[in-house]
């Protein structure tokens, strides 16, 4: 039993799981146990189990009363519940059988409503319909009586106000009403346009329009008195005026002349109503002469057209400006007088030029003169006339996919014909500033100069093409003549390669470095970075660049002409570097002699009067004094910096090397050295820097070394002794200098240590200490 093995672990019981003495001897367990002294506890036990039995009986007892009242509650409130919606579907039944028995009664109501709100729709159109047809003989009833008491700027405003009810009606689906409105605005336009127009053609007749002659012989505006001239321009202000309020049924009517879509025009308004009046007479003319067999209709000359059309601008300018601009500004017309009649008389040049350009379209010669007339035609009326470039131009015609492309091949062609020429010519390797110092400071031969200036001409024929891809494609063409004269220019140096100190290498060094310059200051042109932001749209839509090539073009670290110029510089590298290396090649030359000096027997400075140059450096310093007073010359200043500052580093290597590190030097020798450097070799580069000494770094630190006195240099020796000691770890001394220091404070920043210790080894003049 349990009760006997107090060691067995007792698992608690649920009582309401378990039976009830099992649990009551659970209990007795728990609280008494084995200890018989504990039984003193059972009263104080059995009263609280008393009391909490009450506790559960008043419980029980409360409990048992409540819950049947919420009981009895809740099911009154179900009952209610159930009452209240038998009534409401009751309810619905009712109005639902009422609502079928109303739409039943209603249904021939609604049909018979339904048809006469049909029929009133139907009126309503139709009053609509008769109302818009009133209000149109209305406004026509009011122009004819206006007409007939001669009121005709009220006819023109009449006839505007309709012309505007016409847009209006634009989207109606009634065809009748608009053929009907149409036709009635299209009837008083013809009336009132054409006794406006002979009205006022006729007071145009009487102030000497068109004017034909010479701008400052112009008798406009005069008349036989000055009282009838003031009429004149009376009646020419009221008539323009007139006129102008026509111009909204005039665009409703006149369907305007255009060129094909291939010309990929700008859009543009009609040219106004009055204006066009005032150029008909100047378009009979331009037809009648420049048309059909006339001997004024040549292909070879366009020039007759477009100057006979810029001297109608120019005649016609000042009255534009002093007598129409007021006018319409008056009027509160948004248009400048005089670009309206310039633009309407290019139309005329754009319809001629897409009529002949398929006609000679083959014919190089006469392809070629009339661009050149057309850009001139252009430049003049762009800059004299301020001509837009948004409006309609020449540029549009040429721009054309056929034309184009021939103008392309044109300009490719005649531009490959000017290389040939300009590289064949006797002057071609010849500055045309040579006897001018301070122009000619470049030395560029005339073939150079004369490409750049036909680059530079090309850019102004093809800089004011409408779009950028146009502009792009004329781009790729400088490009590839830039390569091709690269090319020729390689092929003629290769010709002269053997005498790269002769005139013609040095020419064509100087117009290599000429063009890389030109090309290289283009590049920050604003018209040139605009191209270049076009081509890095392109390139960005068809992928035809890397990433990192496209953000190089984006942030403006590469150039359009970038490809021209890294080419251009590597062919002036080679070349130069050809030149440095013959010149140096006759310098070792020279020095053979000076290489075998004696340098270890030479008198000191002491034993000689005067120091003097070596006899055996004479050669190596007269073929260097001669070639840089050459190439000085024959180079630009650019390009003979960068030579003599290669040349200098190889000399000075050369006599490090060849002459300083292979012999040794008693005091004499070191001290002649020195003179012969210090006082011959870096003189002759002077005329160049302030300092040429610095160029010969190793040469003027060696002499350092080599003309130290005894103290001092046993003293650097004993340093960069200690130093190497110290470097190997088997000496440590903190109160010694640094070899750096020591070398520094010598003026030696060039040469290391162990060159120092070097040096140091080929002096002979060191006391004998018995070591």
């Amino acid at each position: 039993m349990e009760a006997v093995n107090p060691g067995k672990e007792r698992i608690p019981r649920d009582p309401e799981t378990c039976d009830i003495p099992f649990y009551v001897s659970e209990f007795v367990e728990k609280e008494v146990g084995n200890d018989y002294d504990s039984l003193s506890k059972l009263g104080r036990l059995i009263e609280k189990l008393s009391e909490n039995k009450v506790k559960l009986e008043g419980q029980v007892l409360t409990v048992s009363s409540e819950v049947p009242k919420k009981m009895q509650k809740a099911l009154q409130n179900a009952e209610n519940s159930k009452k209240s919606l038998n009534q409401l579907l009751k309810d619905e039944r009712l109005l639902h059988d009422s609502i079928n028995n109303h739409l039943l009664m209603s249904k021939p109501w609604m049909e018979n409503l339904g048809v006469l709100i049909s029929q009133i729709k139907e009126v309503e159109r139709h009053l609509a319909y008769l109302k818009w047809i009133s209000q149109i003989e209305e406004l026509s009833d009011n122009i004819q009586q206006y007409l007939m008491t001669n009121n005709v700027p009220e006819a023109a405003t009449t006839l505007a106000s309709m012309a505007e009810l016409d847009i209006k009606l634009q989207e109606s689906s009634c065809s009748h009403l608009l053929t009907f409105f149409r036709s009635t605005v299209q009837f008083w336009h013809k009336i009132l346009k054409d006794k406006l127009s002979s009205d006022f053609e006729e007071t145009l007749v009487h102030l000497h329009w068109p004017f034909v002659g010479p701008a400052q012989s112009q008798p406009f505006g005069l008349a036989t008195s000055p009282a009838s001239a003031q009429e004149a321009y009376d009646n020419l202000e009221t008539l323009f005026s007139q006129l102008l309020k026509l111009q909204t049924s005039d665009e409703l009517l006149t369907k305007p002349k255009e060129l094909p879509e291939k010309y990929t025009l700008p859009p543009s308004p009609p040219v106004i109503l009055p204006i066009q009046i005032m150029l008909a007479p100047l378009q009979k003319r331009f037809k009648y002469h420049f048309s059909g067999n006339r001997q004024t209709n040549v292909l070879s000359k366009p020039e007759w057209y477009l100057t006979q059309v810029l001297m109608w601008i120019g005649n016609h300018a000042k009255f534009l400006e002093d007598k129409i601009q007021p006018i319409l500004d008056k009027a509160g017309f948004p248009v400048n007088a005089q670009l309206e009649f310039s633009r309407a008389l290019v139309i005329l040049i754009l319809e001629k030029l897409a009529a002949d350009i398929p006609c000679l379209l083959y014919d190089d010669n006469l392809f070629c003169h009339l661009v050149d007339e057309v850009l001139l035609f252009e430049r003049e009326l762009h800059t004299a006339h301020g001509y837009l470039s948004s409006f309609p131009n020449c540029m549009h015609i040429l721009s054309e996919e056929t034309c184009f492309q021939r103008w392309l091949t044109v300009e490719r062609k005649f531009a490959l014909q000017k290389m040939d020429s300009m590289l064949s010519s006797e002057t071609a390797w010849i500055s045309q500033y040579k006897d001018i110092t301070d122009v000619d400071e470049m030395k560029v031969p005339d073939c150079a100069e004369t490409f750049m200036t036909l680059l530079l001409v090309i850019t102004d024929r093809y800089k004011n093409l409408p779009t950028a891809a146009r502009k792009l494609q004329f781009l790729e063409l400088q490009k590839d003549l830039v390569d091709d004269f690269r090319i020729r220019l390689t092929q003629v140096m290769k010709e002269e390669s053997r005498a790269p100190l002769a005139f013609r290498y040095c020419a064509i060094l100087n117009a290599v470095n000429y063009i890389a310059t030109v090309l290289a200051d283009w590049a920050d042109n604003v018209f040139f970075l605009q191209l270049q932001q076009a081509a890095l749209e392109v390139c960005a839509d068809s992928s035809a660049l890397s990433k990192l090539q496209l953000g190089q073009l984006a942030s403006m670290e590469t150039s359009v002409f970038d490809d021209m110029i890294n080419l251009l510089e590597r062919l002036k590298h080679d070349m130069l570097t050809r030149q440095e290396d013959h010149v140096f090649r006759e310098v070792k030359d020279a020095a053979k002699m000076y290489k075998k000096e004696r340098w270890l027997s030479l008198p000191s400075q002491s034993e000689q009067a005067v120091m003097s140059l070596s006899s055996s450096a004479c050669p190596l310093l007269l073929t260097l004094r001669d070639r840089l007073l050459q190439l000085e010359q024959q180079l630009c200043y650019s390009l003979f910096k960068v030579f003599w500052q290669m040349l200098a580093e190889k000399v000075d290597l050369f006599i490090y090397q060849e002459i300083i590190l292979a012999n040794h030097f008693n005091e004499g020798g070191a001290a002649q050295l020195q003179f012969d450097m210090t006082r011959n070799l870096f003189p002759l580069f002077s005329h160049y820097c302030k300092r040429p000494e610095n160029y010969f770094k190793h040469i003027k630190e060696a002499c350092i070394v080599l003309n130290l006195n005894i103290g001092s240099a046993l003293l650097l020796k004993d340093v960069l002794q200690s130093a190497t000691e110290n470097r190997l770890g088997t000496v440590l001394n903190s109160n010694q200098p640094t070899a750096v220091a020591a070398l520094n404070e010598l003026g030696i920043y060039k040469l290391a240590q162990q060159d120092v210790e070097i040096l140091l080894n080929l002096r002979t003049n060191w006391p004998n200490t018995g070591k």
